[in-house]
């Protein structure tokens, strides 16, 4: 591992092999007592003989059969080729190689697709000419519009705009990613507000509130999830998914 000084005060590049092995460093210091953010995970390009070139890995998937046409998809779509291709029983070994851009976040998909019977394995394998831009998430994110403490009655009527990383009852601060957005886009919300209280009673105000559980994730997985303009902010407390720019204002001249 390697770290260097950036041009920003209190801000430092760290150079590791892949996100697991940057994810135990943050949770150490995390456990140490100290409060970081993290930006999103970049393959080091080089330049090799006047050549473009980025890191290239050796990918091993074993999976059931029903689900091998998905993460095959997923593989190509994201720079992957196929190189080998076997069927034991009722599981296939998949052998591919694929750009380490392309790894980030498969993990997360490879698990919700075969129910998490899925077994994946890869390795660096070599630095091969840079294979051109690649798909990123298109859900967009859900952002706290304000600081308060999250209600269930805000929450259950948000629910239709995707799925929700707090719970009711969590101090959330304007800026913080809250939520995956069904849709492409970011959309900032109020998740703070709370029932008008009336002296009227009727059979729909009266509902309780059913809320799916939240998404949470784990250090690395975050790390793998966020875009470009997000950061993971790591306490010893919690970890949280923001945006860089926390006022929306802000955020929008920026987009300009």
């Amino acid at each position: 591992m390697r770290v260097e000084a950036s041009d920003r005060e209190s801000a430092w590049n760290v150079f590791g092999r892949g996100v697991l092995h940057l994810s135990v460093l943050i949770e150490t210091m995390r456990r140490e007592g100290y409060e970081l953010q993290v930006g999103q995970p970049k393959v080091i390009i080089k330049e090799i003989d006047g050549v473009k070139c980025e890191p290239v890995e050796q990918l091993t998937v074993n999976t059931p059969e029903d689900c091998s046409g998905k993460i095959i998809e997923f593989v190509t779509v994201h720079k992957g080729e196929m190189t080998k291709m076997e069927l034991v029983n009722d599981r296939v070994q998949l052998e591919f190689t694929i750009p380490s851009r392309g790894i980030m976040g498969m993990r997360t998909y490879v698990m919700n697709v075969s129910a998490g019977e899925a077994i994946m394995a890869h390795r660096f394998l070599e630095y091969q000419p840079y294979k051109g831009d690649m798909p990123h998430r298109v859900n967009g994110s859900l952002i706290a519009m304000e600081a308060g403490t999250a209600s269930a009655y805000a929450l259950d009527k948000l629910q239709d705009r995707g799925r929700f990383f707090i719970d009711p009852q969590e101090e959330v601060y304007a800026g913080q990613v809250v939520g995956e957005n069904a849709k492409e886009g970011d959309i900032v919300i109020n998740v703070t507000k709370a029932k008008n209280l009336t002296n009227m009673r009727t059979k729909s105000s009266d509902d309780k509130a059913v809320l799916a559980p939240p998404v949470r994730f784990s250090l690395e997985e975050a790390l793998e999830y966020i875009k470009e303009d997000e950061y993971v902010e790591v306490t010893p407390h919690a970890m949280r998914i923001r945006k860089i720019i926390l006022d929306e204002l802000e955020r929008k001249r920026a987009n300009r």
